[in-house]
């Protein structure tokens, strides 16, 4: 939880944010079964498990009373599953050009205590009104980079991630590619955040993170899932004309793909968050949330992952491969022995 210090204080920042193809990192849409809404349990478990953090942090901390009648809440990166939280008054969602904000607002109840608005646009800037936000909400989002980092797709550079979609298992120069661009964003955040909430406002992030001295090889986490994904994609045997014979994709094909997300680890966040003059850290906490409850067989892991990246997949490798692949990707998971370890949660 992190409390906004005084306009005297504010430290303004000018931030450009870079974005190669507008909307790529947008989940799901709808309510099929292969939507974020049907498969965002996970996120919804950590919701539940913050949920009772959030309020007894705004009861101590945030004067209601204290400011003006309209009071203003912001939920950054909200999409249209479980990670929103809905409290009372005049209620701000955000999240890219691209969501799918009819579901998300049919999804609200038609008898709720509060306004709705939805507010599309980058979180990564500025959003709303200077001094117009009294509570600031953003759940299982900051994971998400405003852009890949352009050093792990050149390949006349230390960082280029040949071969791999993600950081996990590459060398040290594409781990610190990501991190900096981490730092980047968290900060543009952070800046853009400070000059909307008021003067003594609150903000409450949910981050997603791995533990500072996690294992790989006897740990299983969202980093084992995107290795595992990795993997299966350039073995896609696919066809766009049944007519033709089947192939599969480049290995410059695949080398131009990466995911944009990144997980931190708490005392890297802690410290970027430090680093911030506009607010006081009031309370940090680590939340272990399991996701055998919520996410318990193979198709649902598979399901979940389907919903959040389909969109970015099918934008770069064509949507013909994606049934395939997540059909491979759960058989993956059943045989992983990181997944059948019943000490993994």
């Amino acid at each position: 939880m992190l409390s906004c210090q005084s306009d005297s204080n504010l430290r303004i920042r000018s931030t450009v944010v870079r974005g190669r193809v507008v909307g790529q990192y947008v989940m799901n849409g709808g309510d099929g079964p292969n939507s974020y809404a049907r498969n965002s349990s996970y996120q919804g478990g950590v919701l539940d498990l913050a949920k009772p953090i959030i309020e007894e942090e705004i009861s101590r901390k945030l004067d209601v009373k204290h400011h003006s009648s309209t009071f203003m809440i912001a939920d950054f990166g909200c999409s249209t599953g479980h990670t929103t939280l809905l409290p009372p008054w005049k209620v701000f969602f955000n999240d890219k050009v691209t969501n799918d904000f009819n579901t998300l607002f049919s999804s609200l109840p038609p008898e709720r205590l509060y306004y709705a608005t939805g507010v599309p646009g980058s979180f990564h800037g500025r959003l709303l009104p200077k001094a117009s936000l009294h509570f600031a909400y953003s759940s299982v989002t900051l994971n998400w980079l405003s852009d890949v980092p352009k050093e792990v797709a050149d390949d006349t550079s230390p960082a280029w991630n040949r071969g791999k979609i993600h950081y996990f298992g590459a060398r040290r120069e594409v781990l610190e590619a990501y991190s900096n661009q981490y730092a980047k964003d968290v900060e543009a955040f952070l800046d853009s955040r400070a000059e909307e909430l008021v003067a003594g406002g609150l903000m409450a992030l949910i981050v997603p993170a791995v533990h500072a001295f996690w294992n790989p090889n006897t740990a299983y986490t969202s980093i084992t899932q995107f290795d595992i994904l990795g993997n299966n994609i350039p073995h896609i045997q696919w066809t766009s004309n049944p007519s033709t014979s089947k192939g599969r994709f480049s290995k410059a094909k695949v080398d131009s793909f990466n995911l944009p997300l990144y997980y931190t680890v708490p005392q890297e966040l802690k410290a970027i968050l430090e680093r911030s003059h506009n607010y006081t850290l009031e309370r940090m906490e680590i939340i272990d949330n399991s996701g055998k409850l919520t996410l318990p067989g193979p198709k649902d892991r598979a399901s979940f992952v389907r919903a959040v990246f389909e969109q970015m997949l099918s934008n770069h490798f064509g949507s013909e491969i994606i049934d395939k692949l997540f059909q491979q990707y759960a058989k993956k998971i059943e045989a992983s022995p990181l997944f059948l370890d019943p000490e993994n949660e």
